[in-house]
């Protein structure tokens, strides 16, 4: 059994609700979540002085539970505390805004960060730029709404970010080739190394 402890990085009780479902939605058979979130703090964490703040309570909140732990995931996109919290303890510190860019250079070329308020960009792009991640990152954008708004109305939130009007595409890298004959293809079958398969297309080797 591994136990991964997700913190919320604000003192509200629905929102670490939502992460904690979130988190045992996703993590893997045989893992178990414990949802935390700070004793003191902002109920929300909007800007710089609510980040610093929160970063002193996550580190009070981790090293004063008192239970065996795997790992921890910071659920705050670009606060501070992570460096601070992996001195503190042996266990890996894991920061959603870096997971999260990991993931994306995985599936493309370029990604952006669609975050709440225009006061949180900076944060995240010095988050990124610490990490090392900053080089793939096309841009960080605002959809207007606070952290509070956006815990208060979900659907608000997707209406925020629909109306930005970005696009994702995969034109520049990692999509499928266009169809065209490919002399040759593929390879072991045209030497005779094997027998073709159902997934190798048509004979003549079409790439697609």
């Amino acid at each position: 059994m591994r136990i991964i402890i997700v913190v919320n990085v604000n003192t509200s009780e629905s929102m670490t609700g939502v992460i904690g479902e979130a988190a045992r939605r996703h993590a893997l058979a045989g893992t178990e979540i414990i949802a935390l979130r700070p004793y003191l703090g902002a109920e929300a964490v909007d800007c710089n002085f609510e980040s610093y703040l929160s970063a002193v309570a996550v580190m009070d909140r981790v090293i004063g539970y008192g239970e065996p732990y795997d790992a921890v995931v910071l659920a705050g996109f670009g606060e501070h505390g992570r460096d601070g919290l992996q001195e503190l303890i042996e266990a890996p510190v894991v920061e959603i805004c870096e997971a999260s860019a990991h993931v994306a250079m995985m599936i493309g070329r370029a990604y952006s960060v669609v975050t709440t308020l225009q006061r949180s960009v900076p944060a995240i792009e010095d988050r990124l730029r610490l990490a090392g991640l900053s080089d793939r990152c096309a841009s960080v954008r605002a959809s207007g709404m606070s952290t509070r708004e956006v815990d208060e109305d979900p659907g608000g939130a997707v209406l925020a970010v629909v109306g930005l009007g970005l696009r994702t595409s995969k034109i520049s890298t990692y999509a499928p080739p266009d169809a065209k004959k490919i002399t040759a293809w593929p390879l072991s079958t045209a030497l005779g190394l094997r027998p073709a398969a159902a997934g190798d297309g048509p004979a003549g080797g079409v790439a697609r």
